[in-house]
C-alpha cells in the first residue's frame, strides 16, 4: 500500500507541477528514490518489446485513421509520403536492432502535431501539414526530429515513466507484450499525455538535433529547422491555447513549454547549428521585424514579412542562409559554387532541392553578383582549420551510426532471429516493402541462425511486391538450402500461390504437411487456395483442421465455413458484428 500512495504522490506532483519532469535515466534515479524503480525498469521492458512488435505497429496506424480518420486531401498525403520517403532512405541513421522500420500515416486531426509511437510509427495531423503551409522543409524538421525520438527510444523511456507515476497503468490494464491485447484509443490518450509531460527539455533539444543531422543529410535545407521553429512559436503565441500544445501557466522564460523548450529558445539553437555546419560563415539576425542575412559579418539578405504570412521574412532570411550554409559545408572552393553567366544575371550552384531558395531569392533581388564577391572573400579568409572542423564533425557522426549498426549487426540469440521474425510477420500483413527492409537487417546480423528461411521470406516479399521471377529464386533457393524447413516450402508455395500456379503451390502445402501435420498455417494457406480454385468440400476439410489446431478460435475461418464446421459460434460472431454495427450508428 505505500509503495501505490508513492506512486500516486509522483503523479500529482507532476501534474501539479509540469515544470519538474526528469530526463529518462535522471527519472530513474529519482524512481529508486521513491521506491517505484521496479515499476519503471519493468515497464521499459515491456515498452521496448513492444516497440519491436509489428502486429503493435501495423495494429497502432490502422487505429490511428480509425480514430482520428484519413486526411482526404490528396495534397498533403503525398507531401508526407514524399519528405518521409527521403528521410529514411536518404538521412544518416541507423536502427538499433530491438527497433522496427519507420512507417507514417497523415490523419484527419486539426491539431498542430506530430507523434512517434515506441513501434516506430509517426503520426502525422492534418494540422501539422496544414500549420507548416505544406513547406516540405519545415514538415521535414518536424518529422525528423520525431524519428530522432524512435531512433533514441525516447517514446518507451516517456510512457514507462507515465506508467510508474500510475497513469498509464491505471490507463493501459492490459499485457503490453501482445500488440493485439492492446486498447489503442487509451494507448493514444497515453500518449499525449507523456508526450506533453515526460518528453523533458533536454530530450527535446536532443530530438532537434539528431532532427537536423537527419533532415540535412537527406537534402533538405538546413534552415528548415529554425524556420519550423519560427511558424511552431507562432502558432502556440497566436493560433492556439490547447494544454496539450502549451500550457498557459508556462512562462517562456522557465523553458516549461508542455516540458518542451521555449520555441524561441530552441529556434536560436538550429541556427546555431546551421552556423556551424556551414564552417561559421552564415549568419542571421533579427532587427525589428526584419531578418539579415550575413555572411562572415557582412551582410548579404534583408528580408521583411511579404504578403499575408506574418513568418515570411524569418523563413526566407533561414532559407536563404540554410542554402548558403550547405554550400560552405559541401564544397572545399568557391570553384565549386560554380559561379557563372545567365542571361543578364550571374547564377551559381544547380538544382539540388536544399538550394531552391537561395538561387530563388538571389534571381529575384539580382544577387549574384554581390554574393559571388562575399563568397570569395570568405574562401580567401577562411580559417585553415575550418574545413578540418567540418569533416572531423561529419566523420564523427558517420562513425557513430556505425558504431550503432556494428553492434545491431553482431546481435546475438533472440534479437538476431527476431529480425527475420519480423520480417515474416510484415510479409504477413502484406507489406512488402517493410519486410524487405527488415530481412536485409536479418540477413547482415552474424549470428542469424536461419539463413535458408531469410531467404524464403525474401522471396514472399518480392512476390507481394510484383517481382515474381526474383521471387521464385529466392524461395527456391531456400528449400534447396534446407528441405527440413516446412516454412521454406510454405513461403515457396505462397510465392507459387500469388504467380497464379495454384497445382505447385498445394504440392509444396504436401512437403510442409510431410514434415509436420500439425501446422496451423499449412492447413490456412492451403484451405484458401482450395477455396480460389472452387474446391468447397477441400476448403471446408482444411479450414476444419486448422480450427482443431487452433483450439477452435471462431476468427481464423471464414464466417461462410465456419457456418458448416460450427454454426454456434458463427451465429456469436453475428450478433456481436450487429450490434457492434447498431452501436456505430447510435
Amino acid at each position: 500500500m505505500k509503495k501505490i500512495f508513492i506512486v500516486i504522490l509522483v503523479t500529482l506532483a507532476t501534474l501539479l507541477n509540469p515544470a519538474k519532469t526528469f530526463a529518462a535515466d535522471a527519472w530513474a534515479i529519482a524512481a529508486e528514490t521513491l521506491g517505484v524503480l521496479a515499476a519503471y525498469r519493468s515497464t521499459l521492458v515491456q515498452m521496448l518489446a513492444l516497440g519491436n512488435n509489428v502486429d503493435a505497429q501495423m495494429a497502432v496506424r490502422k487505429q490511428d485513421m480509425e480514430k482520428n480518420g484519413v486526411d482526404k486531401n490528396k495534397r498533403d498525403v503525398e507531401i508526407v509520403n514524399s519528405v518521409m520517403t527521403r528521410l529514411v532512405n536518404g538521412g544518416q541513421y541507423e536502427l538499433r536492432v530491438n527497433s522496427l522500420p519507420f512507417v507514417w500515416s497523415v490523419n484527419d486531426n486539426e491539431k498542430f502535431n506530430a507523434a512517434c509511437y515506441p513501434m516506430n510509427y509517426i503520426s502525422v495531423n492534418r494540422g501539422l501539414v496544414r500549420g507548416l503551409n505544406c513547406d516540405e522543409n519545415q514538415i521535414a524538421a518536424v518529422l525528423a526530429h520525431e524519428m530522432t525520438h524512435g531512433i533514441e527510444q525516447h517514446s518507451a523511456k516517456s510512457y514507462a515513466q507515465a506508467v510508474a507515476q500510475s497513469l498509464g497503468a491505471m490507463m493501459l490494464g492490459m499485457n503490453v507484450d501482445n500488440g493485439s491485447n492492446i486498447d489503442w484509443s487509451k494507448f493514444s490518450a497515453m500518449v499525449d499525455y507523456s508526450i506533453a509531460k515526460n518528453i523533458n527539455v533536454p530530450v527535446e533539444y536532443a530530438a532537434d538535433e539528431g532532427g537536423f543531422y537527419i533532415m540535412t543529410s537527406a537534402g533538405f535545407n538546413p534552415g528548415g529547422g529554425a524556420a519550423a521553429m519560427n511558424r511552431l512559436g507562432y502558432y502556440v503565441r497566436y493560433e492556439t491555447r490547447d494544454f496539450l500544445e502549451f500550457d498557459a501557466r508556462d512562462k517562456p522564460s522557465e523553458e516549461t513549454f508542455s516540458d518542451h523548450p521555449d520555441t524561441d529558445r530552441r529556434e536560436a539553437k538550429l541556427l546555431e547549428m546551421m552556423t556551424n555546419y556551414g564552417g561559421g560563415h552564415v549568419t542571421v539576425r533579427k532587427t525589428d521585424r526584419a531578418y539579415r542575412v550575413f555572411i562572415d559579418g557582412r551582410e548579404i539578405f534583408y528580408s521583411m514579412n511579404t504578403g499575408d504570412d506574418p513568418t515570411s521574412a524569418a523563413i526566407n532570411a533561414y532559407y536563404f542562409a540554410g542554402g548558403l550554409a550547405r554550400a560552405f559545408h559541401d564544397y572545399d572552393s568557391v570553384d565549386a559554387w560554380n559561379f557563372r553567366r545567365v542571361g543578364n544575371q550571374t547564377d551559381f550552384l544547380n538544382d539540388d532541392f536544399a538550394y531552391r531558395e537561395l538561387r530563388t531569392l538571389a534571381a529575384m533581388y539580382n544577387l549574384g553578383d554581390k554574393l559571388r564577391a562575399e563568397v570569395e572573400l570568405a574562401y580567401k579568409y577562411e580559417n585553415p582549420r575550418t574545413r578540418e572542423r567540418i569533416r572531423a564533425a561529419d566523420e564523427e557522426r558517420k562513425n557513430f551510426w556505425a558504431k550503432i549498426r556494428a553492434e545491431a549487426d553482431s546481435a546475438k540469440g533472440k534479437a538476431a532471429t527476431q529480425l527475420r521474425i519480423n520480417a515474416d510477420v510484415y510479409n504477413d500483413h502484406g507489406q512488402g516493402e517493410l519486410a524487405l527492409k527488415q530481412i536485409e537487417r536479418a540477413f547482415r546480423a552474424k549470428n542469424q541462425d536461419d539463413f535458408a528461411e531469410c531467404l524464403a521470406i525474401r522471396g514472399r516479399a518480392k512476390a507481394i511486391c510484383g517481382d515474381y521471377d526474383g521471387a521464385l529464386v529466392d524461395v527456391d533457393a531456400a528449400v534447396n538450402k534446407d528441405p527440413n524447413n516446412l516454412y521454406n516450402f510454405l513461403n515457396r508455395a505462397d510465392v507459387r500461390h500469388m504467380r497464379g500456379e495454384l497445382e505447385i503451390a498445394l504440392a509444396d502445402i504436401e512437403r510442409a504437411l510431410a514434415i509436420d501435420e500439425q501446422n496451423p498455417v499449412a492447413y490456412k494457406l492451403q484451405a484458401e487456395i482450395f477455396d480460389e480454385s472452387g474446391q468447397t468440400d477441400n476448403a471446408t476439410a482444411s479450414y476444419q483442421k486448422l480450427y482443431e489446431l487452433t483450439k477452435k478460435n471462431p476468427h481464423v475461418v471464414p464466417l461462410n465455413y465456419l457456418e458448416k464446421i460450427d454454426p454456434k459460434a458463427a451465429e456469436k460472431i453475428r450478433k456481436a458484428e450487429k450490434k457492434e454495427h447498431k452501436n456505430e450508428k447510435s
